[in-house]
């Protein structure tokens, strides 16, 4: 996620309607058929040559057969369930290399900006809408409000500062959480409560915002939220299995049938293996131990805090039912390149505007971002002692800068440990140097990506193109040059960074352009790539995050012996003008040959308690 904290979480035990649907218990579900057929469709395998097939059968949870018609009628019995896909495309499920689900799920249930452009006016407007409505919680008196699109304030280059918080309530304390993770702005109640003041010092890897006279203005960034985790309420066991139960409905609706949990905390490891005993996880759940960089100092603690998690938690190996798995770790090798934060470690330092606002003149200033969070001689001897402890370092690294520290680190580690198959992946990748392109495969090193962002928008442009130049805006999100470079990229969502919709990002990962609706000064292609195949997209997002996830021998493609995690589309990706497969819907998702998601089109669902024949509200997810 790009965040570097234990984002504050949403408190609540209330449902709104919509939600409740999703996960409300269904109608009595026939039991599964050992054996099932889909025949008459596009089966896009993803195997070693993208074949098509016709149908695929599926018996006991695995894959069986691939091919025509007449064969795949032929390799089921009598009584196998037959579904007609009447042409429709059938896929491997989706497998996200990186998210934040419990997180997205609290989103889903509690006071939201929804990710939008607003002025000040209607930033307070909306929060004292949630401060007023009854059916939001109000946890000790605190009003937490998410998905606030920080960079795209109007107009352009707003800064909020806690006075515009205190207008809306000036006794009750009110939090607000950046979209990406990296920045709160809390009123003056709240910077109480939470013991912030002149003199509160910035832990390692953060920063309180001062005013001319030193008091704090109330923005807060990156490590520096942890003052604001501590001190609000904590939610309760149940409320945090609601909120993962609202993710998994999310999930299945999406088509995701695998997923990294990339910054795992106690609450995270308890929910979703909750939801496990209670038969209702219905996608694989990988899930990452945060280490932060106050525990990399001590890389044997570190390491043992997430060998204790995983003889915890971790339900071994992949099997047709989906489990809990540990086996990465997750660490933040920097904040983010957009303005205004531009806590992205950068090769060459962010512009500053040496002009005035009607003359600007933007030269190199003196900031290359924060000090690194794990200086090279703790990042090194930390990622070896994992290595060796048998966990796959998931580090997050947006900036140049922080990507070249996270490839010398590996490239060490490789060196002190040549037998080593550890897969290292780097997380966003936003910018990479030229000459670091390459290292990607040759260190085995994998980038996840979030197509998404590769799209003119409020955090690739304004603002952020001033501060890094027209030269660096060019080669940002570099998705066609790491795969020119040799790299097999895979995919993460980084949800709830963004709104779920893994078919928007593979709409933007295919075209880099935003939907036309998002207005004029966002139209045309981001920087000066091109975009990935639709083959590469569509891998990216199955075989290669599978084999991030080390499953590549058992998802992220139909062929004989895998387990059958397959989705069922609308209409077909591969064949469709580029920019309608942002409105791909999912008919079907299957996990272990267990269907979780089904509209109701192509077949009913046959798995689990709170599972749902259909598609009524999924689109708002």
């Amino acid at each position: 996620m790009k965040k570097t904290n234990v984002r504050a979480a949403i408190r609540s035990v209330t449902v709104p309607p919509l939600l409740a649907a999703l996960v409300a218990s269904a109608h009595a579900a026939a039991a599964p058929s050992p054996e099932t057929a889909f025949v008459n469709g596009y089966v896009y395998t993803v195997d070693a040559k993208n074949s098509v097939a016709e149908g695929v059968s599926v018996r006991d949870g695995k894959i069986i057969t691939v091919g025509n018609n007449a064969t795949v009628r032929a390799s089921v019995g009598p009584h196998a369930k037959v579904i007609d896909l009447h042409g429709r495309m059938l896929m491997p499920g989706l497998v996200d290399g990186h998210m934040h689900p419990l997180d997205g799920g609290l989103l889903l249930l509690f006071c939201s900006l929804q990710y939008r452009a607003l002025t000040e006016a209607e930033l307070v407007t909306r929060v004292t809408a949630c401060r007023n409505d009854p059916s939001i919680p109000r946890p000790g008196g605190w009003l937490i409000v998410n998905a606030w699109f920080q960079e795209a304030m109007l107009p352009k280059g707003t800064v909020l500062t806690r006075a515009t918080l205190d207008r809306i309530d000036p006794v009750h304390p009110i939090v607000l959480h950046s979209s990406f993770g990296h920045s709160a702005l809390l009123n003056t109640a709240a910077l109480k409560a939470a013991g912030i003041d002149a003199t509160t010092k910035a832990p390692e890897g953060g920063e309180i915002h001062h005013d001319a006279s030193g008091q704090p203005t109330g923005l807060l960034e990156d490590s520096a939220m942890d003052y604001v985790v501590k001190a609000e309420p904590p939610p309760d066991e149940a409320a945090y299995l609601q909120a993962a139960q609202a993710a998994l409905a999310a999930l299945r609706a999406q088509g995701v049938t695998s997923f990294l949990d990339a910054m795992a905390r106690e609450q995270d490891f308890h929910a979703f293996t909750a939801a496990q005993k209670k038969g209702v996880l219905t996608a694989r759940a990988h899930l990452a131990p945060l280490i932060t960089p106050t525990m990399g100092s001590d890389a044997k603690g570190a390491t043992d805090y997430a060998i204790r998690m995983r003889q915890l938690y971790d339900q071994g190996p992949i099997v047709q039912s989906p489990s809990v798995t540990i086996r990465n770790v997750k660490l933040f090798m920097d904040g983010v390149i957009s303005a205004p934060a531009l806590t992205g470690i950068v090769s060459e330092p962010y512009r500053v505007n040496k002009g005035t606002a009607a003359r600007p003149d933007w030269e190199p200033g003196t900031s290359f971002g924060p000090t690194p969070y794990f200086p090279h001689a703790v990042l090194t001897p930390l990622l070896e002692e994992l290595v060796k402890a048998g966990f796959d370092p998931h580090m997050h690294a947006d900036g140049d800068g922080a990507v070249h520290i996270a490839l010398h680190a590996v490239e060490q580690v490789r060196s002190a440990l040549p037998g080593s198959d550890f897969r290292p992946a780097l997380a966003h990748d936003e910018m990479v140097i030229a000459s670091d392109l390459p290292r990607f495969a040759q260190l085995e090193a994998i980038p996840v990506l979030s197509f998404q962002w590769e799209k003119r928008a409020p955090d690739t442009t304004g603002a952020t193109e001033d501060a890094l130049g027209p030269i660096r805006v060019a080669a940002m999100e570099p998705a066609y040059a790491l795969e020119k470079a040799g790299a097999r990229i895979a995919y993460g969502s980084d949800w709830p960074v963004d709104l779920l919709n893994e078919w928007f990002a593979l709409k933007v990962g295919v075209t880099r352009e935003n939907d036309p609706e998002a207005g004029a000064q966002y139209r045309g292609p981001l920087g000066s790539q091109p975009p990935l195949s639709r083959a590469s997209a569509l891998r990216a997002i199955t075989m290669n995050s599978s084999y991030e996830l080390r499953q590549e021998n058992t998802t992220g493609s139909i062929e004989p012996g895998k387990l059958a995690d397959l989705i069922v589309l609308d209409r077909n990706v591969m064949t469709i003008p580029a920019q309608e497969i942002s409105h791909t819907k999912v008919l079907l998702t299957m996990v272990g040959g267990d269907i979780v998601w089904s509209t109701g089109e192509v077949a009913p669902v046959t798995h689990g308690p709170g599972l749902r024949t259909s598609g009524a509200g999924s689109g708002a997810l």
